[in-house]
């Protein structure tokens, strides 16, 4: 399996910088958009909420690999063409951020709503407050779940090799075909997976015990 590795190793570099690019890529666009889909969820304007709501039970209750797909095959038909990189980082922000919505979410309406009124007793604004108030404390809250989306964002991208993006799973899938060791191959990609995701855990826990201790 060493001297497999050795031989794929120039590929899997590449593959690794695509996979992280694409699920770290996601990740803060989606999160991006997240907050913002959060925000109208909350919002006192109901063409808000419904539009919100909409967006998240579309792109929560459909399968991510058809959306690869739809924005990759379909959206040629309407003159939009994206190429296979492009394609994948749209579909999994827009994923992303169905999830990640409801994460945020979670997290600000579980801070008291007695910090809204202190805030606005002293003549804080709505953005003002929530910059200054209720996001630190939202994200503190909504950590361990915004983790546990990353990581399965990193996994998500395997599916982006099927628009030909050259990821880690399509690396796999390419040196297997031509050695014929689709074990050893897959064996390796997924401790490879592993790995990404144990330091993504790591770093996790070192922000919730950062944050904790802040807080106390």
């Amino acid at each position: 399996m060493f001297e497999l590795f050795l031989r794929s190793l120039p590929l899997l570099q590449t593959a690794v910088l695509v996979t992280l690019g694409l699920g770290l890529g996601a990740f803060v666009l989606g999160g991006t958009l997240g907050l913002g889909i959060a925000l109208m969820r909350n919002s006192g304007v109901r063409l808000l909420r419904m539009f919100a709501f909409a967006y998240v039970s579309v792109f929560r209750g459909t399968p991510l690999l058809v959306q690869i797909l739809l924005i990759y095959f379909g959206l040629p038909y309407y003159g939009i063409v994206l190429s296979p990189i492009p394609s994948a980082l749209l579909a999994l922000s827009l994923f992303a951020a169905a999830y990640l919505s409801e994460n945020f979410r979670s997290g600000i309406s579980a801070v008291d709503p007695g910090q809204w009124e202190a805030a606005q007793s002293m003549g804080m604004g709505y953005w003002v407050c929530l910059r200054r108030i209720i996001l630190p404390q939202a994200f503190r809250i909504a950590l361990p779940p915004l983790g546990s989306r990353l990581i399965g964002l990193i996994k998500d991208t395997s599916l982006a090799s099927t628009v030909t993006v050259v990821e880690l799973t399509r690396v796999g899938e390419q040196v297997g075909a031509s050695t014929f060791r689709y074990m050893e191959m897959f064996l390796m990609i997924g401790m490879i997976y592993w790995l990404i995701n144990q330091i993504l855990t790591l770093f996790q826990t070192y922000l919730e015990g950062r944050m904790t201790r802040r807080y106390r």
